[in-house]
């Protein structure tokens, strides 16, 4: 298993595109095969500990265990989850699973990574996160991309956030958490849908487009077959085995082409966030292929100057020293997990680079303009790459070598 280190995006390797093929949700069961980690989250009261308890009936436990987390000095969801496994849940207590308790965290998912089991026990496949409703996820999200174990011993599966159709609406208008627990998600599961109209949905899904036009939406009441519609969000799609980047960056992301185009539809959303903080998601399309390094440039510089507004960046990029074969990234933060080839562009996706940013108060011009600047790209008012570079103001002590 190839090494990883906890290094920022800056890191990358400029010189060329890597040649791994995917690790992100890769060949399921194979020998050496990562431990698949899911993170169920959702804000207080949604729903999130029952949908667990369906989740787990409907799935085999003896290769998979829970961590539950729950703010306060008691744990209280651990006694309602049922489940036969042994080794099934383990309650991390100590306060929301974001602050205080991540070092329990990591330190619990290191020692399931690293734990014998018992004589003829099948290995440990698939570990389930729940968070406290109060959680930010994004800090678990760069705990398995910097941590240098947990980056070789985990593949993040995906993001699962649950929505009440109840209350769900209110908590995006006032919470942030509740906005950050949509807007990363790679689904979204809608509880509580029989307790209104079809009518009285609209504005919680008007909002959830808003903050992640392109997630795809599960609906609680139909508990069957959840496991195949939670589990596996990554780049590879289970029910084919093959990679799906399209799929895994989601249909809002979806563009028209060209340079430094993008989803209309999604940016109108997007741009209509008045009543849900500065929380949204836009993406980057190119069609012409661009230099490794230009891409890895354009992140050093996003990251210096954005990190800490980027909630999730998922990309797949059309690179010019290697055409046939894409490079997938996925970053969190200032974070990146090291970067994947694959083994060359699906069935029916056209080569083109596609970057999707998920931020708070990210600024999209900003984003763009770079963009723009690092791949020849041409924008009205906007600096070039040399104008960019030699600009010593850009990013106080950041230099390009």
């Amino acid at each position: 298993m190839r090494r990883c280190a906890p290094e920022p995006m800056s890191r990358f390797p400029a010189s060329g595109p890597p040649i791994d093929r995917v690790p992100m949700n890769g060949d399921h069961g194979a020998d050496g095969a990562p431990i698949r980690l899911t993170v169920l989250t959702g804000f207080l009261g949604a729903g999130k500990t029952s949908l667990l308890n369906r989740l787990l009936s409907q799935t085999l436990v003896a290769n998979l265990a829970v961590v539950v987390n729950e703010f306060g000095a008691v744990g209280l969801d651990q006694l309602l989850i049922e489940t036969a496994s042994s080794d099934g849940v383990i309650d991390v207590s100590e306060g929301c699973v974001c602050c205080t308790v991540r070092g329990a965290l990591v330190d619990t998912l290191v020692m399931l990574a690293t734990w014998s089991r018992p004589a003829g026990a099948p290995p440990l496949e698939r570990v389930i996160v729940e968070t406290t409703g109060l959680a930010d996820p994004t800090p678990i999200l760069a705990s398995l991309m910097t941590h240098p174990f947990l980056c070789e011993a985990y593949a993040l599966d995906g993001v699962v956030t649950v929505v009440d159709h109840l209350a769900g609406a209110a908590n995006l208008a006032e919470r942030p958490e509740a906005r950050r627990q949509v807007a990363v998600a790679d689904r979204i599961v809608l509880t509580k849908g029989d307790v209104v109209t079809d009518a009285g949905q609209g504005p919680l899904l008007a909002a959830i487009a808003a903050l992640n036009p392109g997630v795809r939406h599960v609906d609680a009441r139909d508990g069957e077959g959840l496991a195949q519609r939670l589990f596996g969000c990554g780049v590879v799609d289970p029910a084919t085995g093959k990679a799906d980047p399209a799929r895994w960056l989601g249909s809002g992301a979806s563009g028209h082409g060209g340079h430094n185009s993008h989803d209309h539809t999604h940016d109108h959303a997007a741009r209509d966030h008045s009543a849900h903080g500065a929380i949204r998601s836009f993406a980057i399309v190119q069609a012409e292929p661009v230099a490794w390094e230009a891409v890895v440039a354009f992140l050093d510089l996003m990251t210096a100057t954005q990190g800490e507004r980027i909630l999730r960046m998922k990309a797949i990029v059309h690179v010019q020293e290697s055409p046939t074969r894409p490079v997938v990234l996925h970053g969190v933060r200032s974070y990146q997990h090291p970067p994947a080839q694959l083994a060359g562009w699906p069935a029916g996706m056209a080569p083109e680079t596609r970057i999707v940013l998920i931020g708070d108060h990210l600024d999209e011009t900003y984003a763009r303009d770079l963009f723009a600047a690092f791949t020849g790209g041409l924008r009205s008012d906007a600096p070039d790459r040399a104008a960019v570079e030699a600009n010593p103001l850009a990013v106080p002590g950041h230099s390009f070598g």
